[in-house]
């Protein structure tokens, strides 16, 4: 059976997608004479209509196809002078050698995006896990800068650089989360391997507000050629910016072994300013840390802590094994995979509420518990890819 998307993303200043929709819609309705639309609120609906409908000649499905490939290198070319190519050289690798494949961190190219006209870019983490010495930046007609790295967030993978000097680059526009739609098209595009045009790979959006809230969900394939450029619409404006990561683990890392899947990740941006003032000042945001390890209550709600690490958030609360955790900010944690969902919604430095059943007494308390970052001798070894 097949079916049409009615998608009000489909508006571009030379028309190419009312055109290639309006041949296309002629073609591709089911065998029962039902069409499917998306909504504006995402729901489905599944509208009976005439049967009888005109085939398209085998021209003109041709001269379809061909517009819809030139809408996507049309929407690739308007930011296209905003990606710059990113070379970093004596940085420290989270991981040694290749893996499936793909090249270590802190090794090779990689891509990013221009943010504002003073020379402000943003790129992935996966090439700085640590701080390399050198960074050089070669901008879209070719000319080489070095840049320094200003800021960077762990939580959403994203790191500031800054070139100095220059004037009047060419920034992209934003798309704010709120039109962001889940079935629109999506491309990711990446000049990490110094092609002369940008790779690209075409998907839709499958989802929002992943990984804590803080990124939407793409099956357009993601790699390290891409990590750092942006995620755009069939119009060239930016979605957001493409990451690995990993719904499961904060880990220096993570996300990388879904490279190319069919899953990827990317951050918007059009309404972060203030996150980029806190880059732009020079801040390092790192991922919260609990401090328990800990598994299901075997005796109802909540889950057992089985172990607190010396030091800790945990510890300095007095947590002990055997307590149970029930909730974090009124929000029930009923398994693992909660209390690692809940955990992603915070940055190190926040302070979080828990209720939490004391094995002593029995009684249930309310505490206030300050978020540290992870140990920085805390290793997690990165996944083998699955795909490869």
């Amino acid at each position: 059976m097949l079916f049409v998307w009615k998608m009000e993303w489909m508006c571009m200043p030379d028309k190419i997608f009312q055109f290639v929709l309006g041949c296309l819609c002629g073609l591709l309705v089911t065998p029962l004479g039902f069409v499917v639309a998306q909504t504006d609120n995402n729901e489905v609906e599944v509208n009976a209509v005439d049967a009888e409908v005109s085939e398209l000649s085998e021209a003109e499905l041709m001269e379809a196809m061909a517009l819809t490939s030139k809408a996507f290198r049309s929407a690739a070319s308007r930011v296209a002078p905003s990606l710059v190519t990113i070379e970093s050289y004596g940085g420290v690798s989270a991981v040694q050698g290749r893996i499936g494949g793909i090249r270590k961190q802190g090794e090779g190219n990689t891509t990013g995006i221009i943010i504002s006209s003073d020379g402000f870019i943003l790129t992935s983490t996966f090439n700085f896990i640590q701080r390399p010495p050198v960074i050089s930046v070669i901008l879209s007609g070719g000319e080489r800068h070095f840049a320094k790295l200003v800021g960077r967030d762990d939580t959403r993978k994203i790191c500031l650089l800054k070139i100095d000097g220059l004037t009047d680059l060419p920034i992209p526009e934003m798309v704010d989360e709120s039109k962001i739609k889940v079935g629109q098209w999506a491309i990711s595009l990446g000049v990490g391997y110094g092609d002369t045009s940008p790779a690209m790979s075409t998907g839709i959006i499958s989802a929002k507000n992943r990984i804590g809230g803080r990124a939407i969900q793409t099956d357009a394939n993601i790699s390290p050629a891409n990590y750092g450029g942006p995620l755009v619409d069939v119009e060239g404006r930016v979605l957001g910016i493409c990451v690995p990561m990993n719904p499961q683990s904060q880990a220096v890392g993570a996300g990388v072994e879904w490279y190319d899947s069919g899953i990827g990740f990317a951050v918007p941006l059009a309404n972060a300013n203030k996150l980029l003032d806190r880059l732009k000042a020079g801040e390092y945001i790192r991922p919260a840390f609990i401090g328990i390890q800990s598994g299901p209550n075997p005796l109802g709600d909540g889950i057992l802590v089985n172990k607190v690490n010396p030091d800790s958030p945990a510890s300095r609360v007095k947590l002990e094994a055997g307590d149970i955790l029930l909730s974090i900010n009124d929000n029930r944690v009923n398994d693992m995979l909660r209390l690692k969902q809940l955990i992603n919604r915070f940055e190190a430095g926040e302070t979080i509420r828990i209720t939490v059943k004391r094995k002593s007494s029995g009684n249930e308390e309310d505490l206030e518990l300050p978020l540290a970052p992870p140990p920085t001798n805390s290793k997690e070894p990165l996944a083998l890819p699955k795909i490869r």
